[in-house]
């Protein structure tokens, strides 16, 4: 199971979305739909699937959070996935580019950049934004889809130290590239950071410093899933990285960086998906007055005890 997974939060469009990216890049289906009922929101979808390879989760629980473009996700297209022909990425990058901007608004248009032969960013219909880059093949391989953090604000100048605390967090984690800003083009703030990479687990994260003034900052609009083998790896990670207790609700927490996370027990998505209506039922209601997740007393509650 992968073990870091990004969380959309939609009104009521998750299971449409899920599709409508699933349609949009290679190698990409929706594994399960599931209904949950009497949420704080009403009724909820839970939706999971996967796209060119990385696993996604979404709901669909009201307008109180939407996604922003603080956190995106860059795709890699590598000219070694299309059979080594450039023109093969492109093509398939230039077709991805136009679904994902049909009723969506470019933040930067596709185009030759200092740092890209072509890169363009764009925030979809559905408020997601995707960084698309034709990737240099010379260099490490990447995944395709990499979730992507961008410190503004308050936030701006804090992405090494992010980087550097996650990595302490996840036992097994790898520094990738850093590449500061250049002298006179830089944030007002020393040492930031113009792209940087890193691995937690089985996941490749993506961060930049940006000074440029922006109406938007880390929120629950787009989370990150830890999946937790036992109640031990859940009590870490949650004890590691919350640094808002108020925030704490049903096994979300925020970091220090505003950032906001999910540590759930593998045995909640098994739940969730294969359990029978009134099981899926005692489980929601259990979760919802919980903050930090117990595995035991979900286990409980699906079992009817």
């Amino acid at each position: 199971m992968q073990k870091i997974v990004p969380h959309l939060w939609f009104d009521k469009e998750a299971a449409e979305a899920a599709e409508f990216y699933a349609s949009v890049f290679p190698e990409s289906r929706v594994t399960s739909v599931t209904r949950m009922e009497d949420t704080p929101s009403g009724d909820a979808d839970m939706v999971i699937f996967e796209l060119w390879g990385q696993k996604f989760m979404a709901i669909s629980a009201g307008p109180i959070f939407k996604p922003n473009p603080s956190i995106s996700f860059m795709v890699n297209f590598d000219p070694l996935l299309f059979g080594g022909s450039e023109e093969s990425a492109r093509a398939k990058m230039d077709e991805v580019w136009n679904k994902l901007a049909d009723g969506g608004n470019a933040l930067m248009p596709i185009d030759e950049y200092p740092f890209s032969k072509r890169y363009g960013w764009v925030q979809d219909r559905y408020g997601v934004s995707w960084q698309l880059i034709l990737t240099n093949p010379e260099g490490e391989p990447r995944p395709p889809i990499i979730t992507s953090l961008l410190f503004v604000g308050d936030q701006c100048g804090r992405a090494e130290e992010a980087i550097n605390f996650y990595c302490s967090v996840f036992e097994h984690s790898k520094l990738g590239s850093l590449h500061r800003y250049p002298e006179g083009h830089a944030p007002d703030k020393p040492g930031s950071v113009m792209f940087a990479d890193f691995k937690l687990e089985d996941s490749w994260f993506t961060a930049m410093d940006s000074a440029h003034e922006h109406k938007f900052g880390f929120n629950e609009g787009i989370s990150i899933v830890v999946n937790c083998e036992d109640q031990e790896e859940l009590d870490y990670f949650t004890q590691k990285l919350s640094a808002v207790p108020e925030a704490e609700q049903c096994g979300w927490i925020k970091d220090k960086f505003g950032v906001s996370w999910q540590i759930s027990p593998i045995e909640l998505e098994d739940m969730m998906v294969n359990g029978t209506r009134e099981q899926l039922n005692r489980v929601t209601q259990a979760l919802l007055p919980m903050k930090r997740l117990e595995i035991a007393a979900l286990k409980r509650a699906f079992e009817g005890k």
